[in-house]
């Protein structure tokens, strides 16, 4: 029995991090301007809605804050401590901001259900225009942030909350044309409880996510029968067993597991390690992955071990 590891660095793009880390930060400060100019509005409007989406916003600021704090600390180097270095803060952050995303939409339900009880006037021309200012601003932050959510769960939960701004905005800017034309100011009420159902949705998606990462489950977009099917075919490869995934963080996988092998050289096991390494890296994107080579059966291989 003899272990061997393929061990690569588990560091990041720091090109592709700071271009993303960028890309927040003017994020960040369009929400912020944007933020600004519908509590004014909000006040001039005598408009609950957009003091609430005013509200929204600063969850979104506060909500990108954090990621991008957690994104740097996520370029620190391993330490003795955290060999696997601070990945996870990113995950931990995602996973908060999801937390975050579920109070907003039970927040939006209380008000919405305020408003269903005390209607109050509402200067609908006014309350249209600045939601018509959010509306361009959230838009232009979903356009940013949309590619790097694809491949970063902390990125994700940021656009979450710009794409939960931009429905807001919708709403807003729907319940504001009702107003205007017909006086309804129910209308508010009813379009917020849509909205809070969509953010809801979302929130949800993003605290299971983030949960699954923390409780090591597979990855969602490894196919593990067809990864065993490709590990089989390569030749002097007997079984695999004790098959261990895992994400560490956002597109950055791990994986350990046993192999049972011929009784080979050294030099031959170390060529059937090069095919495994080659595998796991080009199909299936694996960055750390440890192998332990077996001539013979450890005891419990019967029962093939794919822990997720």
């Amino acid at each position: 029995m003899s272990t061997q590891h393929i061990h690569q660095p588990i560091k990041p793009d720091d090109q592709a991090y700071s271009s993303t880390q960028s890309r927040m930060l003017i994020v960040l400060s369009v929400t912020a301007l944007v933020m600004i100019a519908e509590i004014i509005g909000g006040l001039l409007a005598n408009s609950l809605a957009l003091l609430s989406d005013a509200g929204h916003m600063l969850t979104d600021i506060l909500a990108l804050g954090l990621s991008i704090i957690a994104m740097r600390f996520a370029q620190k180097p391993p330490t003795a401590s955290k060999t696997f270095g601070f990945y996870r803060l990113e995950i931990l952050a995602a996973f908060f901001n999801g937390i975050l995303l579920l109070f907003i939409s039970f927040y939006i339900f209380y008000e919405a259900y305020q408003r269903l009880v005390h209607p109050e006037e509402i200067k609908g021309l006014f309350m249209l225009v600045v939601a018509a200012i959010g509306l361009v601003a959230n838009v232009v932050g979903i356009v940013i942030l949309r590619k790097s959510a694809l491949k970063n769960l902390n990125v994700k939960s940021a656009f979450f909350h710009m794409v939960g701004d931009t429905i807001s905005s919708v709403g807003v800017i729907a319940g504001g044309l009702v107003i205007l034309y017909t006086g309804w100011n129910l209308a508010d009420s009813l379009i917020g409880i849509f909205i809070g159902m969509l953010i809801l949705r979302g929130a949800y998606s993003l605290v299971r996510e983030s949960i699954d990462i923390f409780l090591e489950a597979t990855p969602k977009d490894i196919d593990v029968e067809k990864m065993l099917s490709d590990l089989h075919k390569i030749e002097g490869v007997k079984d695999i067993h004790h098959l261990h995934l895992w994400t560490i963080t956002s597109g950055i996988y791990a994986m350990s597991a046993h192999v049972l092998i011929k009784d080979l050289l050294v030099s031959r096991s170390a060529e059937i390690l090069r095919q495994i390494e080659t595998l796991l890296q080009s199909k299936y994107n694996m960055e750390h992955t440890t192998i332990q080579f077996e001539s013979e059966p450890c005891g419990d291989d019967v029962v093939k071990d794919v822990v997720s």
